[in-house]
């Protein structure tokens, strides 16, 4: 194995204030799941009615093996459905998994299902209002499927934008058991995302026609597996790699290929020999420690991922007792250079990263250059640098660059700072040019106002456009993707282009600055909830600052529009979740829908700060 490099210094100091600020709540996590550990296997405990309940439908050798109590019982936790292409893979697996796990000596039952909604399919509808909810039920349905006690390690399915961290908060929740997550690969390659991306900004000029837009759709997404985009799914992927909880290499091999079956094989039979009664017991809750979750955001920050993740990891993080802010992603990001260009940082797929060198090559780079924790527990056993076997040098350089020769010196992401509150921006994807936006506002409280607004010519200037009331407590914080398009046109007519939301952008949003997760949101009272057409902004990604010219809009005004009452959110099953909507947190902490202890609310940034 390679020699580990000396760690950089701002890694070191981040982590050392995050295990800080995290000595109490990560205690107390550490204690409950050590005290669960000293019950293994929990259902050796259970009255003979619990267990003769939970056999009674198990096949003769299952049946067998969980009334002595001798076999290692795998839970196979799943978010298949055949809707989502991601997923569709997953309808195999359960039988697949079994096999491997009963070869390997154990036995496995299917333990639940978890919900997996698209969210290609529900942009722009009120279906995506119940997007970001979805992770907390995705955590609490992981948490009812594995609440019987009877298993002794995890396999969880699961690839897509809300799946994958649902499915970790609720694994974490049982962090005794040892986990591995099991990823399906993307789908193949089809249509260009750039060509793609061409013809849904003609149609939104009118210049394209429904048939035309639907055949260029789809062309791109065509067969089952991942969107080949790198969005919130793929970096839900490249995450869970880097932190250790796929096996090496697992991320991004396609559906149903020969190297896809055998990783899953593997997977299933490590499963068994890392649990209490195996070799090397290893429990999710001590690999995800505070180093892994740097680990993550170094990941995050060196491929230019999703903004979703700002929140998503936060609250990752606080399910394992790990208390994560934004300054921490803002101080790595002055170090972490970019390192790859795929759509829509660049013109590759995740194919095509995956051909360049992937997972292995990225690893390798960030371990040799410091910036990488080395000495972590993965569920491949101890130490990252397994992670990097293969290969040695990066195959393609308009993909994947090495450390010495990045796209940029610093990432993709960054925190903006300034009298509108606190904000997300993704550069990475944006030219230049284009970072820096002075304009007046055009103020919005639908999003569906601004595609009018756009058809009837009212934007066609320089335009700050402010898109409100789209936070967690306003309407569940939707993905606001389907503006692209729209300001794309606008940007591309040479206009001086931005926007500006308290909602979320998709992970594979692009060209145009957009400053998202503005927290303070509308809805608890937010400034953004007093900005008026005609205000001046300023949207400085260099400098980190989010500025509003019109002073008197901060103390003498009074908020203007509002979200939607409990009434009038209702539709497409939103009626079921206006609990969520008052329990919702800051997008900042998380914007978690119960109480995780390390989530604690953060105090503002100086100007300047860099997330990138």
């Amino acid at each position: 194995m390679t020699a580990p490099a000396p760690l950089h210094p701002v890694m070191s100091a981040v982590t050392d204030r995050i295990v800080a600020r995290s000595t109490v709540t990560r205690r107390r996590y550490l204690d409950r799941i050590d005290a669960a550990a000293q019950r293994r296997p929990a259902r050796t405990g259970l009255g003979c009615a619990n267990l003769a309940h939970g056999f009674a439908a198990a096949e003769p050798e299952t049946k067998l093996g969980l009334r002595r109590g001798h076999k290692v019982n795998v839970a196979i936790v799943s978010s298949y459905n055949d809707m989502l292409s991601a997923h569709k893979p997953y309808e195999t697996y359960p039988a697949a998994l079994k096999r491997a796990i009963f070869n390997a000596g154990g036995l496995a039952q299917f333990a639940g299902g978890v919900p997996a909604m698209c969210d290609g399919v529900t942009q722009g509808r009120a279906g995506m209002e119940l997007s970001l909810f979805s992770r907390d039920v995705i955590a609490m349905s992981t948490a009812v499927a594995l609440s019987h006690d009877m298993f002794d390690g995890t396999l969880l399915l699961g690839i897509c934008d809300k799946i994958v961290p649902g499915l970790l908060i609720g694994g974490l929740a049982f962090g005794h058991l040892p986990t591995i997550l099991v990823p399906g690969g993307p789908m193949t390659s089809g249509l260009a995302n750039a060509e793609k991306s061409r013809i849904r900004q003609l149609y939104a000029e009118g210049k394209a026609s429904r048939e035309d837009l639907l055949e260029a759709e789809a062309a791109s997404y065509h067969g089952p597996g991942t969107c080949t985009f790198y969005g919130t799914a793929n970096s839900n992927q490249m995450l869970v790699e880097i932190m250790g909880l796929h096996l090496p290499g697992a991320s991004f091999v396609n559906p149903g290929t020969p190297l896809r079956e055998a990783l899953t094989a593997a997977a299933a039979a490590r499963v068994t020999e890392i649990t209490a009664t195996g070799t090397s017991y290893t429990p999710m809750g001590r690999v995800v420690d505070e180093k892994v979750i740097v680990n993550a955001v170094v990941g995050l920050l060196a491929t230019g991922g999703s903004t979703n993740h700002t929140m998503h990891l936060v609250a990752v993080a606080a399910a394992a007792g790990i208390s994560l802010t934004w300054e921490d992603f803002g101080d790595l990001s002055a170090v972490v250079p970019l390192l790859a260009r795929v759509y829509p940082n660049g013109g590759a797929d995740v194919n095509h990263f995956q051909a360049a060198g992937g997972m292995a090559f990225l690893i390798g780079q960030l371990l040799d250059a410091g910036l990488l924790h080395p000495d972590v527990q993965t569920v491949a056993g101890p130490g990252l640098d397994r992670y990097r076997q293969e290969p040695f040098r990066s195959l393609d350089l308009d993909v994947l660059r090495p450390v010495d020769d990045p796209f940029t010196a610093d990432g993709g992401l960054r925190v903006l700072t300034g009298n509108l509150g606190r904000a997300v921006i993704k550069v990475s994807a944006v030219a230049p040019a284009h970072r820096v936006v002075t304009a007046p506002a055009r103020v919005f409280d639908d999003q569906a106002q601004v595609v009018e607004a756009f058809r009837r010519g009212e934007l066609d200037r320089d335009v700050i456009v402010v898109v409100r009331y789209q936070g967690p407590r306003a309407n569940g914080m939707p993905e606001l993707h389907k503006l692209t398009p729209i300001l794309g046109v606008l940007q591309d007519r040479g206009h001086r282009v931005a926007l500006v939301t308290d909602g979320r952008m998709s992970g594979a949003s692009g060209k145009v600055p957009a400053a998202i997760h503005v927290t303070p949101e509308a809805a608890v009272g937010g400034v953004l909830s007093r900005v008026r057409d005609g205000d001046l902004i300023r949207l400085d990604s260099d400098t980190g600052t989010l500025h509003v010219e019109t002073v008197d809009c901060l103390v003498d005004r009074a908020s203007t529009g509002a979200p939607p009452d409990d009434e009038s959110y209702a539709g497409t099953g939103r009626e079921l979740f206006n609990v969520f909507r008052h329990a919702a947190g800051d997008a900042d902490t998380g914007a978690a829908v119960f109480g995780l202890p390390a989530a604690t609310p953060q105090q503002p940034q100086l100007v300047g700060t860099h997330l990138n």
